[in-house]
């Protein structure tokens, strides 16, 4: 780990203006950062605890819907009696990930700023454009088992790790910041970026600015939701495939559909196309199939990883066929409904 400077601010004031230097950290729960730190993936100049800044660990509800504050922790979020009435999908993807000490300590904000686990980029002695830009991407020619088959470039084939951010795409979150401009809303679907030209940059916070919470529209498709995760082991790991769903019914045909990709992309892979092909249709397999097609259009594999397209197209139309059921998977009895 290397020396660095550590700052506590005590408003988001001074959070904000303590992390505009160059190479500064945000930290809150730490679940990932330090660890990035202790591999010498991440070498901040300076890191920013933001933990006594007041106002940033609440879920509140109000006429715009839900809020969840930027130091709630993953546990706090699935056990609310608020996310769990009103967007049990959430709470399902959160209690998908980690394990119970590790989502006591993960945080909202942390968990959107996760990085991939690719593992070139955690080892340091590798070249990966992530750590280090121009200098390739052994990924494409290397181990790839876990990568991206969707939104990948010349680049980077890297990931998205994250279960609740998956939740979060399918049900239209909006991320709130504060920085040194002042106040802004990034729609979620802008938030984080593919990986283009630019691996580096993994979403589109701009230098200074600090998540304050995450607020979520009342659709939250309560009758009618699943959250699908395929993975090597039934416990802490990160998913191959997984998928978000919420479906709205009326007079047995579907009126509205939200589908979120992880593990497939850089970023929860939506396609609302894919959605809107659902729409007026009785559920049916043979429906859920064409979304399928349609959201894997221009899957692209490689040498390790090609089995992953014919594994989504499974698991949407599984997923799908959970939520229009109104079984969604349980995430304490993992075999798959």
């Amino acid at each position: 780990m290397n020396r660095f400077e550590y700052r506590r601010p005590v408003t988001l004031r001074d959070a904000m203006g303590a992390a505009t230097v160059p190479a500064a950290a945000i930290l809150a729960g730490g679940t990932n950062l330090v660890d990035l730190m202790k591999y010498h993936v991440t070498q901040p100049s300076r890191v920013v605890d933001i933990n006594r800044v007041p106002g940033l660990d609440s879920i509140s509800r109000g006429e715009d819907g839900l809020r969840i504050g930027a130091l709630v922790t993953n546990a706090e979020a699935a056990a609310s009696p608020v996310v769990a009435e009103h967007h049990p999908l959430l709470a399902s993807a959160i209690l998908a990930g980690a394990t119970p000490q590790l989502r006591n300590m993960a945080t909202t904000g942390g968990n959107l700023l996760q990085r991939t686990r690719c593992y070139y980029f955690y080892d340091a002695a590798m070249d990966c454009n992530k750590r280090r830009p121009g200098s390739g991407c052994p990924a494409i020619a290397g181990v790839n088992r876990i990568h991206a088959i969707l939104g990948a470039s010349k680049s980077c084939i890297a990931t998205h790790p994250s279960d609740m951010c998956v939740a979060l795409a399918a049900l239209e979150a909006q991320v709130h910041v504060s920085g040194p401009n002042g106040e802004r809303v990034i729609a979620f679907a802008d938030f984080h970026r593919l990986p283009g030209d630019t691996p580096e940059r993994d979403t589109t916070l701009e230098p200074g600015e600090v998540i304050v919470a995450v607020a979520l529209p009342d659709a939250g498709f309560g009758a009618n939701h699943t959250y699908l995760k395929l993975r090597d082991r039934q416990s802490y790991a990160f998913a191959l495939v997984s998928c978000a769903v919420g479906l709205r019914l009326e007079d047995g045909r579907i009126a509205q559909a939200r589908i979120a990709l992880g593990g497939v992309a850089h970023k929860p892979w939506r396609v609302p196309e894919a959605e809107q092909l659902l729409v007026g249709h009785a559920p049916s397999e043979d429906a859920f199939a064409a979304a399928a097609d349609r959201i894997l259009r221009g899957a692209q594999g490689h040498q390790h990883n090609r089995f992953k397209i014919g594994l989504a197209h499974g698991v949407i139309i599984r997923a799908l066929g959970q939520a229009a059921a109104g079984t969604p998977q349980s995430q304490t009895d993992k075999r798959i409904a």
